[in-house]
């Protein structure tokens, strides 16, 4: 259920993989993404399970509204479902306790904390997040709030590697001229792009140098879900909080 987790000087990262939920075929199991064509009862479920077997309280989770753009929300309690959960591609908050939630299936979970400023941040980067800066937009509003870069835990988790995730000669000409690290190669020799290490070039000119990577592929892994191999399928989730 949880195929990756570690904590830090107080912050708590995770990431789920597919098993240990209750979805049907195609989603199974543990599909945790809300706007993919599940029962919507099953996944409820599935982010209880997920929210449990980390010690958290399901109701102290906090989702986003996912649109591939740049915008940051900072936020100090779970959203007002009435009023509707807003489109956004990264969190901020400073509530110890609060997890803060991000969506996945070959893009870059990105989640960061400075547990000293008692600060932490969730960011959702594919290929259009990453062109737009949604990573350093999301470090600079934890900067805002009193994070200091060089205290701040960076993980990213299971995404798409840049051997698998082939794109037009164009694409890659525009992301890399934006993002150079991001430049690949497929393993068939065809134009790719690796966004992780992209948003880890980021980071790093953003002073950010505390990064580790998940070295899992989501297109190679069955354990995972991968939307350029299944297209339709569920969402993987990334969470972040602090003591």
């Amino acid at each position: 259920m949880i195929g990756q987790r570690d904590t830090a000087n107080g912050a708590h990262f995770a990431f789920t993989d597919r098993w240990g939920g209750v979805s049907a075929v195609p989603y199974e199991e543990l599909n945790l993404g809300g706007a993919v064509g599940d029962d919507p009862a099953a996944v409820r479920t599935n982010r209880e399970l997920a929210a449990k077997s980390l010690g958290l309280d399901p109701a102290l989770v906090v989702w986003m509204n996912q649109v591939h753009g740049a915008d940051v929300a900072v936020v100090d309690g779970p959203w007002d479902t009435a009023a509707g959960i807003p489109s956004v591609d990264a969190l901020v908050t400073t509530r110890r306790g609060l997890a803060l939630a991000v969506l996945t299936a070959d893009c870059t979970p990105v989640l960061l904390a400075d547990p000293v400023a008692g600060i932490a941040a969730a960011a959702h980067a594919g290929r259009p997040g990453l062109v737009a800066g949604v990573v350093p937009a999301a470090v600079r509003a934890m900067v805002e709030l009193g994070a200091d870069p060089a205290r701040i835990t960076a993980r990213t988790g299971p995404a798409v590697c840049g051997r698998c995730y082939e794109v037009p000669e164009a694409m890659r000409a525009e992301v890399s001229a934006v993002a150079p690290a991001a430049y690949a190669e497929t393993s068939w020799g065809t134009p790719a792009l690796d966004v992780s290490a992209g948003v880890h070039a980021q980071l790093e000119r953003l002073g950010v140098h505390d990064r580790e990577h998940s070295p899992v592929c989501t297109r190679e892994s069955h354990d995972h879900f991968s939307y350029r191999r299944d297209r339709t399928t569920g969402r993987l989730a990334g969470y972040v909080w602090l003591d």
